[in-house]
């Protein structure tokens, strides 16, 4: 068992249970007696499992899964004896479910692309009318129009489909501009179709739509969501498949949307402004500009919990850190660059872009510029701080 990569693990009479990406790729739920030489799949596809809850009685178990769709998440009741699976929850979006101590009612914390979360009731049994019970944002939240992005699957160059956000102006013009959202974290889901982590980014990206920008952000190789070879495509190279895939979206954005090559913008924060320094870096004709905000600059000064699991060691996989770290590129920029960084930065160091300016210093450029923020860590907490930014 131990070789499948356990992410949940527990008893259930004279069985153990557990998640794991045994067969396939994806995260399903599995079962497996003591005596037993191997385990017995209790979900199966091309969909991950992304939660798993035991009843009181051990009878029932409760998952939340993607089957269906990758951009939805649904709560599901699993009858282990059986097999038998059934929907408890049916809006697009995702659903966050805890049970009532009598497993009679859940709460369900729901969102959509446009709404966010917001905390409804119901009977646990299918097709159960949820009402909702809050109403989160304000008066002025909810009178505005907010866009609903287009669902979109992009060709990457190995043939893969990458999926996408795009947001277009009213008034699209062939020739136009546009703006491609690199998000962060890496290992994060970002196309779908609940109410994003990133929500400052989706407000600010009406701005850009409303200034005639076509918007398009995409869930690249090590995004989660997508089962274990999609996100292990960085392996011994970041900037590697999931820089390719923004590459590959450029071209998408040209071709299909009848923007002007030379008018796409890059940016992002933490790994999305790592992504936006190796794409000005190494394809410095792709992009007219990039704005990379908290950016990792050098792998070797990151965390080992996050970095290792990717890049082994710096000092035993020394080519792995130097052709995944933006410092050894900086001599092929040629677009317009911006860094945004916070000077108590306690994630992504800010040492790392005051090293990276060094380098540019050294290698005489001149078309970038750093703007500091001397009381912000790495998420901004200052309404100005993110309001200078964007």
């Amino acid at each position: 068992i131990l070789r499948c990569g356990i992410f949940r693990i527990g008893f259930i009479g004279d069985s153990v249970y557990y998640q794991s990406e045994l067969n396939g790729g994806y995260s399903h739920l599995y079962i497996q007696p003591f005596a037993a030489n191997a385990p017995r799949p209790l979900t199966t596809g091309a969909y991950e499992v992304t939660d798993v809850t035991l009843s009181r009685n051990k009878k029932t178990f409760y998952i939340t899964t993607s089957e269906g769709s990758p951009y939805d998440r649904h709560f599901y009741s699993l009858d282990p004896a059986s097999g038998t699976k059934v929907k408890i929850t049916t809006a697009p979006g995702e659903h966050n479910v805890t049970l009532s101590p009598n497993e009679g009612w859940i709460a369900d914390i729901a969102s959509h692309t446009t709404k966010p979360d917001e905390v409804y009731i119901g009977e646990l049994k299918s097709g159960a009318k949820l009402v909702q019970i809050t109403t989160s944002p304000s008066p002025e939240f909810l009178a505005r129009k907010w866009l609903e992005p287009a669902l979109v699957e992009i060709p990457s160059r190995d043939g893969k489909k990458i999926p996408g956000h795009l947001l277009k102006p009213l008034n699209v013009r062939r020739g136009g501009p546009a703006v491609i959202f690199v998000h962060g974290a890496g290992y994060l889901q970002n196309v779908h179709n609940w109410w994003s982590n990133y929500f400052r980014e989706y407000m600010f990206h009406h701005i850009l739509v409303a200034a005639g920008y076509t918007v398009l952000d995409i869930d690249y190789r090590a995004s989660s969501g997508y089962g274990r070879d999609w996100r292990t495509g960085i392996y011994r190279f970041m900037g590697g498949k999931d820089l390719e895939d923004h590459l590959d979206a450029s071209k998408w954005l040209a071709t299909t949307q009848g923007i002007n090559p030379k008018k796409i913008g890059i940016y992002g924060g933490s790994y999305g402004g790592f992504i936006t320094l190796m794409a000005l870096f190494t394809s410095p004709d792709t992009f007219a500009a990039g704005a990379a905000l908290r950016p990792v600059t050098d792998w070797a000064h990151y965390n080992h919990t996050y970095t290792s699991n990717i890049l082994n060691e710096p000092q035993k996989d020394t080519e792995a850190y130097r052709k995944s770290s933006p410092i050894y590129h900086a001599q092929g920029l040629k677009s317009a660059l911006l860094i945004a960084h916070g000077m108590v930065d306690v994630n992504v160091h800010y040492q790392d872009s005051v090293r990276l300016v060094q380098r540019l210093i050294e290698l005489g450029k001149d078309n970038w510029e750093l703007a500091s923020y001397p009381v912000e860590d790495h998420a901004f907490v200052e309404p100005t701080s993110w309001t200078d930014e964007y």
